[in-house]
């Protein structure tokens, strides 16, 4: 019996080396698990139906010496990263029957390493939530407490590492949407460098935030998954190979003006005490001042909205995707976009339509990208003094369904992890223990561009 809930990456990569099992042992046992959860849980939207016919391929070329570490791992994968001939909702009605004509470039990647991919997760829609209780298939539940959300947008996959449906996952970023899920159900969840993972066949929702990252049980395995999918992609023009890096350093800042309003006190009691566990395991911790990066969120909800509003204009029932008929092309456009939106989604349009309309496009998006610039800046500066910022990765542990049905308190799940994805920055959240209630506590990381593989160090001294 392998138990898919405690196996690692790197210990079924060698199990499956040594032949203790074979890759279609280990995918039926995924998939035993889904069968098992997913009706509960909601995880997956579709389970592949190939996946048992990958894994004979995978010890095809394991037996012959071929394929990387993650040759024979089952791999789940968000609903809005392109996989060739599967439906790719982005678990969204306007894009149901919508099937990807190519691979993602970290498809690819996977696929080229042997990994099996097992199915396609449940999301929020288009990536626009923090609950994953705005997909129009249903909300993802938390395997630790199935009455509170898994967080959002990339709820499925984190929630499929956490209770064993697959071994790792691909989420995607774009204000905390890896790092607050893996948080609320404690593995890790890691936001690369912006651009040091192609963004081709993803799904754009705000194209100068959007990353593609990896879900996993540990920072070992989670910096596996990132070797296989990270490098210079010609079809996307940001995309960067990383330089060798030089030995991760031992120096931590906690910006303490963040921390005083809205953080749970068990939540800052954990933070502290991490902290300090982190000085006795050699790291140097001080206070230090980001002042621009209170007015991340703020920013954050400008700029992303509008980059939404671009994006999702060809969306519109006449080129693809779900389609009304109307007596006009307006009212085409009108009933095809009611019909095929949820709630948060045209909320994010008409925000960012706003701030872009004429005569508030410099009152707003012009003023937020100067912000951003100053956040940008402030941060660059401050990684002159240290190595890592660190914080609470969201200000309280999961919540219950329905408890933050105010947008307002909803975005501010966010207040700590859009600041990398304004700055471009690599970022990390590892576990840190549970609140009283059991539930999971996260710690951010957040290391200077292009120095992603250091943030993979610093759990083996948490874990001390």
């Amino acid at each position: 019996m392998i138990d898919t809930e405690a196996l690692t990456i790197k210990k079924a990569g060698e199990m499956l080396r040594e032949g203790k099992f074979s890759s279609q042992d280990l995918a039926l046992a995924c998939l035993d698990k889904i069968k098992e959860k997913n009706g509960e849980l909601n995880v997956f939207l579709e389970v592949f139906d190939d996946a048992l016919e990958q894994a004979k391929k995978a010890d095809a070329m394991i037996k012959e010496g071929k394929g990387g570490k993650l040759a024979g791992i089952p791999i789940a994968v968000k609903d809005n990263i392109l996989i060739e001939g599967r439906i790719t909702s982005s678990a969204s009605k306007m894009l149901e029957n919508y099937r990807a004509s190519y691979n993602a470039f970290v498809i690819k990647k996977l696929k080229d390493a042997g990994a099996v991919l097992i199915g396609r997760t449940n999301m929020d829609e288009f990536a626009m939530g923090s609950s994953t209780e705005n997909s129009a298939y249903g909300p993802v539940k938390n395997p630790r407490d199935p009455l509170r959300v898994p967080g959002g947008s990339s709820g499925g996959s984190a929630a499929a590492v956490a209770s064993g449906m697959a071994l790792g996952a691909l989420g995607s970023d774009t204000g905390g949407s890896i790092r607050q899920p893996a948080s609320f159900v404690g593995v890790v969840g890691m936001k690369p460098t912006y651009g040091a993972v192609s963004r081709s066949g993803l799904t754009a929702m705000s194209s100068s935030l959007d990353v593609i990252g990896p879900f996993a049980k540990n920072s070992e395995d989670a910096g596996i998954i990132f070797d296989c999918i990270r490098g210079k992609d010609e079809l996307d023009g940001t995309s960067i190979d990383l330089p060798k890096e030089a030995s991760p350093g031992k120096s931590i800042g906690v910006p303490r003006e963040l921390l005083k309003e809205g953080v749970d006190a068990e939540v800052l009691a954990n933070f502290d005490e991490s902290m300090e566990k982190l000085k006795k395991s050699g790291y140097s911790v001080k206070d230090i001042s980001l002042p621009f990066s209170k007015y991340a969120l703020a920013v954050y909800y400008i700029i992303m909205p509008a980059e939404v509003s671009t994006n999702l204009s060809r969306l519109d029932g006449a080129r693809y995707g779900l389609r009304k008929e109307g007596d006009t092309v307006f009212e085409m456009f009108s009933k095809s976009r009611s019909a095929g939106f949820g709630p948060e989604t045209r909320r994010r349009i008409m925000l960012g339509t706003y701030v872009l309309s004429h005569g508030y496009y410099d009152a707003y998006y012009n003023k937020a990208w100067k912000v951003r610039r100053a956040i940008m800046k402030e941060f660059s500066e401050v990684f002159n003094e240290i190595d890592y910022v660190a914080t609470p990765t969201a200000p309280a542990p999961a919540f219950k369904f329905g408890e933050r049905s105010d947008p307002l308190q909803m975005y501010l799940s966010d207040i700590f992890t859009v600041s990398a994805n304004l700055a471009g920055l690599p970022s990390i959240s590892l576990p840190s223990g549970t609140s009283s209630e059991n539930l999971p506590f996260g710690i951010l990381f957040t290391a200077p561009a292009l120095r992603d593989h250091s943030l993979f160090e610093i759990e083996k001294s948490l874990k001390n």
